[in-house]
């Protein structure tokens, strides 16, 4: 597919309103838009993990399939394929299945930190959980493999967070406050 933009401004969404991909016009807080929105915030984020420098070809898959997902929203109508979705939920159950091999079992809650890529790898879990949320709230028949791919996602990135911290060795581990 050949994508040409000749022009980024276009004071379309000037009033408040944006298309879809079938030209329709809606307003910018319709819970379609914010749910397409927090796909492109978690998309944005996945690439700042991406900045750590671990899985790679993963990440760059996930951005795709993230992207793939928003084609989908824009068009009304138009339903997630549940084959490609039920491949893309076996890929990943695979890939968290090769990181969390390596690490050891939790005794404790996972804080967000321990390093910079850890953190990010936090983020994007916490931005896909919303994401999901947005896209359960819209059509459940239409959009179920895309809210499965995305709880999932979450898992990976929870794993991927121990991974950046060599493995859970360097995680910020909860610990109840004393008062």
């Amino acid at each position: 597919m050949s994508v040409r933009l000749d022009r980024i401004v276009t004071r379309g969404g000037d009033s408040g309103m944006t298309s879809l991909g079938d030209g329709e016009r809606v307003r910018k807080d319709d819970p379609l838009i914010e749910a397409m929105g927090c796909l492109d915030e978690l998309n944005a984020t996945v690439g700042l993990v991406r900045l750590a420098g671990a899985c790679q070809d993963q990440l760059a898959r996930v951005q795709n399939i993230l992207f793939d997902i928003g084609a989908v929203l824009c068009m009304p109508g138009r339903d997630m394929p549940q084959a490609l979705a039920a491949d893309q939920i076996e890929w990943l159950e695979r890939e968290i299945e090769v990181l969390r091999a390596r690490q050891e079992s939790l005794r404790s809650f996972v804080l967000p930190g321990g390093s910079a890529g850890s953190s990010w790898a936090h983020l994007a879990r916490t931005i896909t959980r919303r994401a999901e949320r947005r896209i359960v709230s819209l059509d459940q028949t239409r959009l179920a493999g895309a809210a499965a791919f995305l709880n999932r996602l979450s898992d990976f990135f929870f794993v991927l967070a121990r991974h950046l911290n060599d493995d859970g060795r360097n995680d910020v581990l909860w610990q109840r406050d004393p008062v």
